[in-house]
């Protein structure tokens, strides 16, 4: 079978597997909803979201605010709107680094060993060792919370995984006999790495790419709702949680709209993630 023909077949069988995962088919239906609602949210939200409302405060759901208002008088809907585009932004950006640097180091330790990979993977190990989340609040904390530090800060701390499984593949792989051949052709290291391994070893990487994001989100809110995330009046999803503890007991939308946003997006990539994963598992064919 040809290149073109076999990669044709793999496609037909990743497609196919994930037409048959519903549970899949509905975590790809809300990531494509994230995103296409994040893309058009300047046009989608009905409101300023910024704009203050002295005769508007704390009004509940109704058809002029469907989400009701916050102590300000600032429609919840439209905020949360334009806080779908802080949570991609700031998911697909982290997951994006953290995929990045876990894929560098993961290589370099899988395909070099020796002094290489001791070096890397002890460096992981520490890394493993600190609580990601309190490691992110710490440096989040000696730095001005801004969105493009908690990106910064989250990729930078979450690549630990990625770099394992990476080491893991390449260690199978570098010994399969095309590897072998292209080494005994003259192929260099960076060719066999980047034309002949990586390409072999993306399908966990994938997989833990898309659970990336999810977790991202949830690092990102979790900073928002303590303050340290992105600041208002931009809005995001934690921050608008931040809001409503302090006004739990009367304005119950508050709380409840911007979790239940959260609380779908993260179910959404992990399903997604579960079934591309399954997909990607010739075990399960």
């Amino acid at each position: 079978m040809s290149g073109g023909g076999q990669y044709q077949g793999l496609w037909g069988e990743f497609t196919g597997s994930m037409g048959k995962n519903r549970l899949a088919l509905l975590g790809l239906v809300v990531v494509v909803g994230l995103v296409l609602v994040a893309l058009v949210a300047p046009w989608l939200a009905p409101h300023d979201p910024n704009a203050i409302d002295v005769d508007a405060i704390l009004l509940p759901p109704s058809p002029a605010h469907p989400f009701g208002t916050d102590e300000l008088g600032r429609d919840v809907f439209s905020r949360m709107i334009m806080g779908s585009r802080v949570s991609l932004e700031v998911g697909l950006v982290s997951a994006g680094l953290a995929t990045l640097i876990g894929v560098i180091l993961g290589a370099l330790a899988g395909f070099y060993g020796g002094w290489v990979e001791a070096g890397i993977m002890r460096f992981t190990d520490m890394m493993l060792c600190f609580p990601t989340f309190f490691l992110i609040l710490a440096v989040i904390a000696l730095l001005e919370p801004s969105i493009i530090n908690i990106m910064a800060v989250i990729g930078l701390t979450s690549w630990m995984g990625v770099a394992r499984l990476v080491r893991a593949e390449f260690l199978t792989l570098k010994e399969r006999e095309y590897v072998l051949a292209a080494k005994s052709l003259g192929a260099g290291d960076l060719r066999i790495i980047f034309r002949h391994i990586l390409p072999n070893a993306m399908a966990p990487v994938l997989v833990a790419a898309t659970l990336g994001v999810a977790g991202a989100i949830l690092v990102e809110s979790g900073l928002s709702f303590l303050g340290l995330g992105v600041q208002p009046p931009a809005a995001s999803w934690g921050n608008i949680l931040n809001q409503g503890k302090a006004n739990i007991e009367i304005a119950w939308w508050l709380s409840l709209f911007p979790g239940l946003a959260i609380l779908v997006t993260v179910l959404g990539y992990n399903l997604l993630g579960e079934g591309i994963r399954d997909a990607l598992d010739p075990r399960l064919h």
